[in-house]
């Protein structure tokens, strides 16, 4: 069964797109991140937004924050000095912190498209690298579920952010964690899909209980080690293949249905998840919204480690000349040379042009076609 999953998945990416884009960072807002007592948005220069009909959020209807898709003030502005205040909204010091580790960052405003390989949508998934939900309160349809699930596979870093039992901001009956239990489950590809799902739960708790893993990417990353985490009311979550591991966990038991953070991998992507809003909360949303201000906590770890889950899902730069392996920037003899010694079965040998694990004629092939100056 394991060997039948493997081959779907590897299927699955081969008629996927693969356009993730290094250091650009999408913040999703299409799902009433801004409703009631919320604020999940990193711009809030504009105020015109209300929950409507459904649970929609519908221009005119309040004075909640609307983000557009650029940030106010430019992020051009923003400098290693620059103020986490810079922008307004409650994930705005996340999205300033990214900007200062060398970052575009985006919103996906309400009304816009969320789509997975399809040119006519300027905001297209394969147009960033890392795509980041913060207590989505409507339900994404099959179709946002499937390009999410493809997204990640073709090696995207999707960043999912839950909240406790119960939070439901719009009166749709659906609160942030059953909106991502769904995409996880019912995505259209395959059930459990990341390994992760959110329990139905609320806890206020402060734990020290962290991965020993050495290589755990949130929790020892080039942002900073994390040692502990804060909840504010927030969900435990459950990791249950493979490949999903807990960095934090609620208590020393150390179990993997009481886990506050997590992180798995999925076909070529990554994927971070937490199951509390509170700390990525800068307090700067909407005067009113009764937030927590857990972005600074426990010694900054909250923000160290939404860091380090970034740049770790970050999709490597492109290699503008593969083929060039020696290096010098011209494709010729000594490339072919090196091509030729590691001919044969090679899972990630730089020779494997075709990433197929195999070096074999048509790398020999591709290296022909990119033969000579490098562009």
């Amino acid at each position: 069964m394991q060997r039948l999953l493997s081959a779907g998945v590897v299927l699955f990416m081969a008629t996927t797109a693969m356009a993730q884009v290094h250091n650009k960072v999408l913040f999703d807002a299409t799902k009433a991140q801004m409703a009631a007592n919320a604020d999940w948005i990193i711009d809030a220069s504009t105020y015109n937004i209300g929950t409507g009909t459904g649970g929609a959020m519908t221009v005119g209807a309040g004075s909640e924050a609307n983000p557009s898709r650029y940030p106010l003030p430019a992020q051009s502005g923003i400098t290693s000095t620059t103020s986490e205040t810079y922008w307004k909204g409650a994930s705005s010091a996340w999205a300033v912190a990214l900007v200062k580790q060398g970052f575009t960052v985006e919103t996906l405003p309400v009304g816009a498209r969320l789509t997975f390989g399809d040119a006519t949508n300027a905001q297209d998934l394969s147009t960033y690298g890392i795509f980041i939900t913060i207590e989505p309160n409507i339900k994404y349809t099959t179709a946002e579920k499937t390009a999410i699930v493809k997204f990640v596979a073709a090696g995207g870093g999707f960043f999912m952010v839950a909240d406790h039992t119960s939070s439901d901001r719009n009166s749709d009956t659906f609160d942030s964690l059953k909106v991502l239990n769904d995409v996880v489950n019912s995505n259209g590809v395959a059930s459990n899909v990341f390994g992760i799902t959110f329990n139905a739960l609320n806890y206020s708790v402060t734990s020290s209980t962290v991965s020993t893993l050495a290589t755990d990417p949130l929790i020892r990353g080039t942002a900073g080690t994390v040692a502990q985490m804060q909840y504010s009311a927030g969900t435990t979550m459950t990791v249950n293949n493979t490949n999903a591991k807990g960095s934090v966990f609620r208590t020393s038991s150390r179990s993997n249905s009481d886990v506050m953070a997590a992180y798995s991998t999925y076909g070529a992507g990554k994927i971070a998840a937490c199951g509390d809003s509170s700390p990525f909360d800068d307090g700067t949303g909407d005067t009113g919204d009764t937030l927590y201000n857990g972005w600074g906590a426990v010694s900054g770890d909250h923000a160290q480690l939404a860091i380090n889950a970034c740049l770790w899902m970050n999709p490597p730069a492109p290699v503008l000349c593969p083929a060039d392996l020696t290096g010098d920037n011209v494709v010729a003899g000594d490339d072919m040379g090196v091509l030729l010694s590691q001919f044969g079965a090679c899972s990630g040998c730089a020779a494997d042009l075709s990433g197929d694990g195999l070096v074999a004629s048509d790398d020999i092939g591709i290296m022909l076609g990119a033969w000579g100056p490098c562009p």
